[in-house]
């Protein structure tokens, strides 16, 4: 399953930058932001759940159709997602030593998403220039907490974005985003195997180049 992983992000990153580099009218620029969490239950009878932050941090490729304002992204980043599960909660958990365990999951993030950049304002979108943003996540799997070896990953786990924000001086784009997980990112061993999925809400800023 690693060697899979490995693969799949090895040929995510020959597409990224194929197409950042064949686009005659692409951008490209540096992404960081910060990310809160909710690794979310489906189950009600599971142990509480505290929301976690983490960060996020990559490259972004940025193909636009001039005169339309319509275009095509694609970004490249490291992820950290994270929640406290208080597994005290539950004496399934509590009779191995589990408490008050803090979930860390580190992924490649490959988010690929259609834009719309808003640029019709007599020259006003040079100075700022109103965006939105869609499409699915590609979340690889590359770490994560032990937590008692009472867990069960996912090594891939898709989700779907959508993300609104502002172009500044046509260089720094900041926008806001919510990811919901389509797949399951984590299962519990015990009891009936509940599974859980990521719902995350983002903040970036992205320098273009």
């Amino acid at each position: 399953m690693a060697k899979k992983t490995y693969l799949l992000i090895a040929a995510a990153i020959m597409l990224f930058t194929s197409l950042t580099a064949e686009a005659q009218r692409s951008h490209w620029g540096v992404v960081i932001g910060g990310n809160y969490n909710e690794i979310h239950f489906k189950q009600q009878d599971i142990f509480n759940v505290d929301r976690g932050f983490g960060g996020t941090a990559g490259l972004m490729g940025e193909l636009m159709v001039p005169g339309v304002g319509f275009g095509f992204e694609a970004q490249l980043l490291y992820t950290l997602r994270s929640g406290t599960f208080h597994m005290e909660d539950r004496r399934a958990w509590s009779s191995l030593g589990l408490g008050k365990e803090r979930v860390m999951l580190h992924y490649i993030d490959v988010p690929i998403s259609l834009k719309f950049k808003y640029r019709n304002m007599n020259g006003f979108e040079n100075t700022l220039a109103p965006l939105i943003y869609a499409g699915p996540v590609f979340s690889f799997l590359v770490g994560h907490s032990k937590v008692g070896d009472q867990l069960r990953y996912d090594h891939l786990n898709i989700g779907l974005r959508i993300g609104v924000g502002v172009e500044l001086f046509s260089r720094v784009q900041i926008s806001g985003n919510y990811t919901f997980s389509v797949g399951e990112a984590l299962r519990t061993k015990l009891l009936e195997e509940h599974s859980a999925k990521n719902r995350c809400w983002t903040i970036t800023a992205v320098y273009l180049f």
